[in-house]
């Protein structure tokens, strides 16, 4: 399972390394088995900083090409052509300079060279959103705010860092370490002991359950769904809740960042809240598009030899012991592992039935 320190830093406000780190929880029975850096964005923006256009004229031997000058705040200013539409003087831009490798969105890194093109000299590259991985893809160049001097670095501007992922190897009899929240708790019970390992730290502040929504299930928030739960050895408790007027967006940033950290590839705002959630608190949640389903909603156990087709368009073959959640047609989800490619959730969802 893969953790953010990052996000452990948030429950948790500790002086301490995610190397030290990984001493105490692995001291505490979750084993570590790695620590790596991950760039919020591939290539971390680096070597990229805030350029301000000085000159813009038309290429002599380009009807597409533009010949700027750009201030970066240090030394003269560079000569870049740039064959963006939008490229303007008086414009604050990205600008890699030659010799920076840039990540862009699809394909492979590649670095900046001094050239020439169509016989004029260019020693950089002005960039658009495909090359940095950063802002909304529009076929030109991303323009910054005019509040951003020359030479600022880019990774300050979009306030793009890196976190520390930690690798648990963690074992089955150790769901209370499924989210972030319980690792959290474990570092601090290792750290406030004192005898666990060679860290510690007393006086931490105790960690506070997290605040949410009251809901009322008297009220009958279901979308009038008449569920019953057949295995209530294997789920004693189900619990649903119907959302209308859902709009269908990408996440907030800092929410695809936490969950690329961790391996999670981020898919809408609905699906993404779902993951978050998860490795947040390590509380498995599922969003059915409540247009799909058909009659009464049941938690039984799988008949031999059905079938669904899962998120990832595999059809997989169930087992008498698998637990699904199903409506009166079919299995619309192996219970707390994948749901059914026919009922999630897709652009144009606009209803949602939400289980836990």
């Amino acid at each position: 399972m893969k953790v953010s320190y990052r996000k452990i830093k948030e429950f948790l406000s500790v002086e301490l390394s995610a190397d030290d780190a990984a001493i105490v929880l692995t001291a505490t029975g979750l084993e570590i088995e790695g620590v790596e850096i991950v760039d919020d964005v591939p290539g971390g923006l680096r070597g990229l900083v805030v350029g301000h256009i000085t000159e813009c004229h038309q290429h002599p031997n380009a009807d597409r090409l533009r010949c700027c000058k750009v201030d970066i705040g240090s030394g003269d200013a560079l000569d870049i052509v740039c064959g963006a539409p939008n490229a303007a003087k008086g414009l604050k831009v990205v600008v890699a300079t030659v010799g920076t490798e840039l990540c862009p969105m699809e394909g492979e890194p590649f670095k900046i060279k001094k050239g020439k093109i169509r016989g004029e000299v260019s020693l950089g590259m002005l960039c658009g959103a495909e090359e940095v991985g950063v802002g909304t893809p529009n076929g030109g160049i991303i323009q910054l705010d005019q509040k951003w001097s020359p030479g600022t670095l880019v990774s300050e501007v979009f306030e793009v860092g890196s976190d520390e992922i930690l690798e648990i190897g963690l074992t089955p009899n150790r769901n209370d370490a499924m989210g972030h929240l319980g690792v959290a708790r474990d570092l601090r019970a290792g750290l406030m002991h004192g005898t666990v390992c060679e860290f510690t730290q007393t006086g931490l502040d105790k960690i506070e359950t997290l605040g949410g929504v009251s809901i009322d299930f008297s009220k009958g928030l279901t979308g009038g769904f008449k569920t019953s739960v057949e295995a209530s050895d294997l789920a004693p408790r189900y619990t649903l809740v119907e959302l209308e007027g859902v709009k269908i967006a990408p996440s907030p940033e800092h929410a695809q960042r936490f969950l690329r950290g961790i391996g999670c590839a981020p898919i809408n705002n609905v699906v993404d809240a779902t993951n978050y959630v998860l490795h947040e608190l390590g509380q498995p949640l599922h969003a059915f598009d409540t247009e799909t389903i058909q009659g009464e909603l049941k938690v039984r156990l799988a008949t031999k030899g059905e079938k669904i087709t899962t998120l990832d368009s595999t059809e997989r073959k169930l087992n008498s012991s698998d637990l699904v959640i199903a409506d009166a047609n079919e299995a619309m989800c192996i219970a707390g592992v994948f749901g059914s490619s026919k009922h999630g959730v897709s652009d144009s969802t606009t209803r949602i039935l939400l289980e836990s």
